[in-house]
């Protein structure tokens, strides 16, 4: 009941505050910009072990690696849940983020999973998704918790492993959601762009250490360390600081944006772009899957300089027309994921095309024949 009083309380002054004045006066109305980095896990709690790596040793070295990089901002103030090798509770970094009146939670994991294939970026928001993979990142997540002397007592409750009690923690923050996926879509498109890494886009999980922060948060999930050239990738410094250059520029563009109130629309960003989970290959014998991305009469050097930073571009001439493509794969989980990697960078109307002996066909006939 507290909790719920208080969800309210938020709720009114928000929808208060954001009628007398724009997002951008909202935010200035401080001195300083306050962002929040929570590097996971710590202490006695190492996170996952995947290839023999320590998941609250790469989480917080990539912190401070963000932190230093943001500190030099004069307009930002950061604050570290923690910065070195200790335990701290969920609640508890939360409430760091809260009694600062922070404007930004970041919280820092690496991935992990039985199969040791899969790779790639990711980047949580609050919300009530909570089936498959998604469900399982929210349990391991959440149970560290367990680690935690008077758990029952901070969390109500709550057990990590019941989709209903998940799926309940998602009302707290819903006010947040929609600029926590602004900043989580500048998130993924740089760890695309500038740290030349896959990404898995951007989800939707109920996790408790963005429970109870008042203010836009993401959990990001920098690589799966059980895939040995991920792990092997994020674990030297080199790496590191690849993927915290990544995410201090997207604190840094989401920051202008909100002073500007320019480019996305802050209030009411397109969740469409959240990608699904990880799927297993779904192969189609002698099918070739790509996304359209453009027609035009212009012959353009198929290179990413000319299609917004996406590699893997090819290109047909149809009549007068070129046709340019993105991606080429026979797994149509893999072209779909794809297409919504296009559609993020800003086309919005690219679909899914096939091809079969060197001939266009149609998407429905080619998954006709499906050799899984």
């Amino acid at each position: 009941m507290q909790t719920r009083t208080k969800h309210i309380l938020v709720l009114l002054t928000l929808t208060f505050i954001t009628s007398l004045t724009s997002v951008n006066r909202l935010y200035a109305q401080k001195d300083k910009f306050v962002v929040v980095l929570d590097a996971g896990h710590g202490g006695g709690d190492s996170g996952n072990r995947g290839n023999g790596y320590f998941e609250k040793d790469i989480a917080l070295k990539v912190v401070l690696e963000v932190g230093k990089a943001l500190e030099q901002n004069p307009d930002i103030k950061v604050i570290y849940t923690r910065k070195k090798d200790v335990f701290i509770e969920l609640y508890e970094r939360a409430n760091i983020a809260n009694k600062a009146d922070a404007d930004l939670f970041v919280s820092v994991h690496c991935n992990s999973v039985a199969n040791p294939k899969p790779f790639g970026t990711e980047t949580f928001v609050l919300g009530e998704k909570n089936t498959g993979r998604n469900f399982e990142v929210a349990k391991r997540e959440n149970e560290v918790i367990f680690l935690e002397e008077d758990y029952k007592q901070n969390y109500a409750g709550f057990d990590p492993s019941s989709p209903e009690s998940t799926i309940a923690i998602g009302i707290e923050q819903e006010v947040y959601v929609e600029q926590s996926i602004v900043l989580a879509r500048k998130i993924e498109d740089n760890f695309i762009g500038k740290a030349k890494r896959k990404s898995r886009g951007l989800k939707q999980a109920s996790l408790l250490v963005i429970r109870n922060t008042y203010m836009p948060s993401v959990l990001v999930e920098l690589g799966f360390l059980t895939n040995k050239s991920e792990g092997a990738y994020l674990n030297t410094k080199a790496g590191q600081q690849k993927m915290a250059q990544a995410l201090r520029d997207a604190i840094i563009d989401y920051k202008k944006e909100i002073d500007q109130n320019v480019g996305s629309n802050i209030l009411n960003p397109t969740v469409e772009k959240i990608i699904d989970d990880y799927e297993e290959p779904l192969v189609y014998k002698d099918v070739t899957f790509k996304v359209q991305i453009a027609a035009s009469s212009k012959d353009l050097e198929p290179k990413a300089y000319n299609f917004k930073g996406l590699s893997e571009i090819t290109k047909d001439k149809v009549g007068k027309l070129y046709k340019y493509y993105y991606g080429a794969t026979s797994d149509y989980n893999k072209i779909k994921r794809l297409q919504n990697e296009a559609k993020a960078k800003g086309y919005q109307s690219c679909f899914v095309v096939a091809f079969k002996n060197g001939s266009q066909i149609a998407v429905s006939d080619a998954l006709q024949d499906a050799s899984n």
